[in-house]
């Protein structure tokens, strides 16, 4: 993460703009101005008068100093705290923190210890007259709350550690080199059951990468080599602690009430415990980093010269014990509990430090490879590149083969070497170079050197370069980005998930996504042009919504499947999830567009972080029928079943069961058996589960996870037994002295169900429906029918349609109620099922609808084109082909199952007789050039 550019302006306040670590360590540095957006200035003048601060009354007094850089960090998150807060602020107070902000000197003697001290001391640095502005107490609380002085540190070491990231990573695989290490530590491979350490894979995966073609490393086994990739990730996952925390407090706006308590609220012990985990990771970095310098030192072949280099190492470089006190001092210093402003402190001049570390160590690895002779280190001056003179020269000089780089460190060598400022070469007679190479390298691992951006950006480029794996592979949606500290910015589109098992089932692996080869899109729009057609027959009208919703459009609707939603990574906008399904898309648009009917269908993608299973993914697409409005009684739920049992039958795809249930009769149900009503939502999705648990495993988590008693769940299970034809099922329901029949939903439900099953019987598709108590839906916006539809052939693969009733869910966005009904196919589940009946029967899928393919005997790209053009005009399904084998042609025709062929050579051009060739029959006819397009129209039933 490197600063702006020096002589850059950073803008608070301005719309859509956020303040950054980066920018905050910009400023820090000098290297970087504040200005104020006049609209924000403008919109603080219109705020009223807050009331006069009572300094007996509020607010701490202690002085807090603080460095100059630290000082200049702090003000410009204070400005930006002002411009962002809705207390009483006004324009003089922020413009005045960026006038002392412009000074060039100074900033150290801030105080930023209270409120009254902050406003004196600023005043004496702009030389003005203390009681030209009285301050506030809103004001005062804004500064108290904004812990401004945690932050703006914070900030500082959120951007020189997120740099180090990468750099460090780089700098490991250049010691590998010099030391010649071994390693296979770096062969990790993510386990796709969720225990595997995605950092720790990540780190091998980019140290494979950097070392990529290398012919030095694999002799030397080290201890301080093995653990690169668990070390790296401990410094990975602190650093991006400390980033997540610091983003937001930066740009968080401070909230005033009237009884606004001064003070920080816990916010720097927050920050100590953040930074804590920082500074333990550095100590392990610091440790195997000095491990690593140590063993390079060890391998240098010069006798002479080794010990000369160790002296000027253990001279000039932090030194363990040293570093351990350091250290020792932040974790002493945070137990006391007295000042955590001086903890992060601490912990800021340690990384520092362990930026002098790796610097020493990047020196060492540097000169290593430099006086190797047996190295090979090509130059990469642009003009001998262009020129080739260099690497001919070398050839025909070096008669002994020497070993090389890896293709990542190679260009990483190049760069440092480029880079560094000092020129010196290094050799047995110059030692001195290396500390000139170290405080050099110290100084371009900071991110206000404008050289480390063409580092992190290299490193960047070598780790995405693919050049291990070679061959891509798609996603299977477990581990989930998470931002690069190594970029200035996170990436526009992260998207953050939990870890899921990713499953082998007879010979096939799910990875959570998947691509459709030709044949596979053959089926698919077979099936997708099969439900359309249903979908229209019922006068339903298409929708379209986006990928994405706010995530507050989707928490709160889906019950504990709430915890499958993909959330996309907070950019500093609004925070956004992929869509779950296409029903609360559907209700949101209801409501947003004031619309109180609407029959429509939509066939889009959904995303979940389920397990993945045969037929189910996290990616897959959801074909939607939704009926929404005022209807009669059942009207609506009749229809939309009767939708479902069409498409099922014309998809073909076996014999099925619609199990049914309606949410009153649950809940009468778990009232009856004693459930108090706030689980009954939990119950329901407990319940939910039956079709893949047996009951003794339902009721252990009935009452030991959602605390129900023993008989309680014991007459549950007596409940959901109870399935079969749903007239049956309904009448036993009904009976004299039955208990559903006290319970007020109960009868309103069961009064719904025997209308819906006459209409459904009346319709010709009761038989596929099943009445089960079982079924419970555990999505929280149902609220009468729901169904499931489940297919009962060899290739079973679960639930493959659902839906219900949810006339609430519409209400949720705008208060108007619209009453809606509706099913989902989950045709991810169908293409399983068509695809393997289309393996039984044996058959071969045609993945085009060419009709005639003309065959051109020879490379007669004009002939060919008017010919085929012949054949488009008069709406023809054609292709050609060029190429004087007529067997080709033929092969070609079969294997893409063309039934005509159009053959085409020298004489038939000169004699304007085609021959046309019906593949499958292997006959030939002569046909006149003038009739042959007529012809093929009348074969193939064109009119």
């Amino acid at each position: 993460m490197a600063s702006p550019p020096p002589n850059s302006s950073v803008s608070v306040g301005g719309k859509g703009s956020s303040l950054s670590p980066a920018a905050v360590y910009a400023v820090s540095q000098g290297l970087a101005s504040v200005t104020i957006d006049p609209a924000a200035l403008e919109k603080l003048s219109l705020t009223k008068r807050t009331s006069p601060l009572n300094p007996k009354r509020d607010g701490p007094s202690n002085s807090q100093l603080l460095t100059l850089e630290e000082s200049r960090a702090a003000l410009a998150v204070l400005l930006n705290k002002f411009v962002l807060s809705d207390a009483a602020v006004r324009p003089s107070i922020p413009s005045l923190i960026a006038d002392t902000l412009a000074l060039p000197s100074g900033h150290e003697s801030v105080d930023f210890g209270s409120a009254l001290g902050f406003l004196n001391s600023i005043f004496r640095l702009n030389s003005k007259n203390v009681g030209e502005i009285e301050l506030g107490r809103e004001e005062a609380g804004v500064f108290e709350a904004s812990c401004a002085a945690s932050v703006g540190v914070c900030a500082m070491l959120d951007c020189c550690s997120s740099a180090l990231v990468k750099v460090a990573d780089a700098v490991a695989a250049l010691s590998c080199e010099a030391a010649r290490a071994d390693v296979s530590a770096f062969d990790l491979f993510g386990s796709g059951d969720g225990f595997s350490i995605k950092d720790e894979t990540d780190v091998a995966s980019d140290m494979k990468v950097l070392l990529f073609g290398s012919k030095l490393v694999g002799q030397n086994e080290s201890g301080s080599f093995n653990e690169i990739p668990t070390v790296n990730a401990s410094f990975r996952e602190a650093v991006r602690t400390l980033h997540v925390r610091t983003r937001v407090e930066l740009n968080s706006t401070v909230k005033f009430k009237k009884s606004m308590v001064f003070g920080n609220h816990g916010k720097e012990k927050a920050f100590a415990g953040s930074v804590l985990p920082l500074a333990m990771s550095m100590q392990s970095m610091i440790e195997s980093s000095l491990g690593r310098s140590k063993s390079t030192i060890n391998m240098i072949s010069d006798n002479s010269l080794r010990p000369r280099v160790a002296e000027a190492f253990e001279k000039a470089c932090p030194s363990l014990d040293g570093m351990r006190v350091q250290f020792q001092s932040i974790t002493e210093k945070a137990a006391s509990k007295i000042d955590y402003l001086l903890t992060l402190h601490y912990v800021y001049e340690y990384l520092v430090k362990f930026r002098e570390v790796l610097a020493w160590e990047a020196a060492v690895a540097l000169f290593a490879i430099e006086i190797d002779d047996s190295i090979e280190k090509p130059q990469v001056d642009q003009a001998s590149k262009l020129n080739g003179d260099v690497a001919k020269g070398e050839k025909k000089t070096d008669k002994k083969k020497k070993k090389t780089l890896g293709k990542g460190t190679s260009s990483i060598r190049q760069l440092l070497r480029d880079s560094i400022l000092c020129k010196s070469e290094p050799s047995s007679e110059n030692v001195v170079v290396l500390a000139e190479w170290a405080c050099d390298l110290a100084k371009y691992f900071d991110p206000k050197d404008t050289r480390l951006d063409n580092l992190l950006i290299r490193v960047k480029e070598i780790v995405e370069s693919n050049e291990v794996r070679r061959l891509p592979k798609i996603p299977k949606g477990r581990g989930g980005g998470c931002w690069d500290p190594a970029r200035a910015r996170p990436p526009l589109l992260v998207i953050s998930m939990r870890s899921a098992t990713c499953a082998v089932d007879d010979g096939w692996l799910f990875r959570g996504t998947r691509d459709f080869g030709k044949e596979q899109m053959t089926i698919r729009e077979r099936a997708f042009s099969i439900i359309t057609g249903v979908f229209k027959m019922h006068g339903a009208v298409a929708l379209d919504t986006p990928v994405f919703e706010l995530r507050e459009t989707l928490m709160g609707k889906y019950g504990e499947d709430s915890k499958l939603i993909y959330d996309l990574a907070d950019q500093g906008g609004e925070l956004c999830s992929l869509r779950y399904d296409l029903t609360v898309p559907f209700a949101r648009y209801l409501a947003m567009n004031n619309i109180s009917a609407l029959k429509r269908y939509q066939i889009a993608k959904v995303y979940r972080r389920d397990n993945p299973s045969k037929g189910r993914y996290r990616e897959f697409y959801q074909c939607d029928f939704d009926i929404a409005g005022q209807y009669e009684t059942m009207e609506p739920d009749f229809e939309v079943i009767k939708v479902l049992t069409e498409l099922l039958d014309q998809l073909d795809i076996g014999s099925y069961e619609i199990k049914l249930n309606h949410r009153k009769l649950l809940d009468g149900m778990l009232e009856i058996c004693g459930v108090p009503s706030e689980k009954f939502r939990a119950v329901c999705s407990s319940i939910d589960k039956l079709d893949k648990q047996p009951f003794e495993q339902i009721k252990k988590e009935l009452v030991v996870e959602k605390g129900l008693a023993v008989e309680t769940a014991d007459k549950i299970g007596a409940f959901v037994k109870k399935r079969g034809p749903p007239l049956e099922i309904l009448s036993e329901l009904n009976k004299e002295g039955s208990q559903f029949l006290e319970n007020a939903g109960s009868v309103l439900a069961m009064n719904d169900l025997e209308l819906l099953f006459k209409a459904l019987e009346k319709a010709k598709c009761l038989d596929r429906v099943v009445f089960d108590l079982s079924l419970a839906r555990g999505l929280d916006y149902y609220t009468g029918v729901i169904y499931e539809a489940v297919f009962k052939v060899s290739t079973q693969v679960g639930s493959i349609a659902a839906g219900g009733r949810y006339d609430n869910l519409v209400g949720m966005f705008s208060g108007k109620q619209v009453p809606a009904v509706g099913v989902s196919l989950g045709i991810e589940r169908v293409f399983t099922i068509m695809e393997q009946l289309e393996k039984d029967r044996n058959q071969v899928i045609r993945a085009t609808e060419t009709q005639v393919l003309v065959a051109i005997l020879g490379k007669d790209l004009t002939l060919a084109a008017e010919i085929v053009g012949e054949l488009w005009d008069a709406k023809i399904k054609a292709e050609f082909g060029l190429t004087k084998r007529v067997m080709n042609h033929i092969n070609r025709a079969k294997q893409s199952g063309i039934p005509w062929m159009v053959i085409v050579g020298e004489s038939e051009v000169s004699s304007g007789i085609f021959k046309l060739k019906n593949i499958e029959a292997n006959q030939e006819e002569e046909i006149p050039r003038e009739k042959f397009v007529e012809e093929l129209r009348r074969r193939l039933g064109i009119v």
